[in-house]
């Protein structure tokens, strides 16, 4: 770890394609990867745990925060604020860790700007059909809710060509997979390394 550079891993995808459980399984299989948890002011669903799913914030400090540049991204997404932790990503990042996140389109592009040597993974349902089926199974949504968040995601759809990393979430397992794999080949690239010239020295 201490002669490679660390990067963030950006994952977006429509929701109701399941990017924050794949991210968090690629967080899981790789020891390298840390997930980074995102803030919010949506309110929490049944079972979420304030820390671990997201770091639920009021409107006001959330703005505060946006003020004072504590987020290195932050975005608005179906009426409520999302954003990212400045010093908490660096601090992984300065630990060695590659960190993943998964976020919608809007805060991604904001950390390609931040992070253009990050990597950024577009996940893509099957099919409308399947991302349809997808939606109307999170009973944790409304029908108004379901309806907003396909409008969104087709919206979302049109900008996944901005994405390096193209994966269809078929099966769950091979999409880990695919998202672990991407993450290995970065590692291996020389620029992630602080001193390629050193190691051909050696080798030589």
């Amino acid at each position: 770890m201490s002669n490679r550079i660390p990067f963030p891993v950006v994952v977006s995808a429509p929701s109701g394609t399941g990017k924050t459980t794949l991210c968090r399984e690629v967080a899981r299989r790789d020891r390298l990867v840390k997930y980074s948890v995102s803030c919010t002011t949506r309110r929490r669903r049944k079972g979420e745990v304030n820390g671990t799913d997201y770091r639920f914030l009021t409107v006001p400090l959330f703005k505060r925060w946006v003020e004072e540049e504590k987020f290195a991204e932050w975005a608005v997404y179906q009426k409520s604020y999302y954003g990212t932790l400045r010093g908490e990503l660096q601090a992984l990042l300065n630990d060695g860790f590659d960190v993943i996140a998964d976020l919608e389109t809007q805060g991604a592009e904001r950390l390609m700007q931040l992070y253009p040597h990050g990597v950024f993974i577009y996940v893509l349902p099957p099919s409308r059909e399947e991302l349809i089926r997808r939606l109307e199974r999170r009973n944790a949504d409304s029908k108004k809710e379901a309806a907003q968040r396909l409008l969104a995601a087709e919206q979302e759809l049109s900008r996944a060509g901005r994405y390096e990393y193209l994966v269809v979430n078929e099966e769950f397992d091979k999409t880990v997979e695919a998202i672990v794999s991407i993450i290995k080949a970065e590692r291996l690239k020389s620029k992630r390394l602080q001193e390629p010239l050193d190691i051909i020295k050696w080798r030589n």
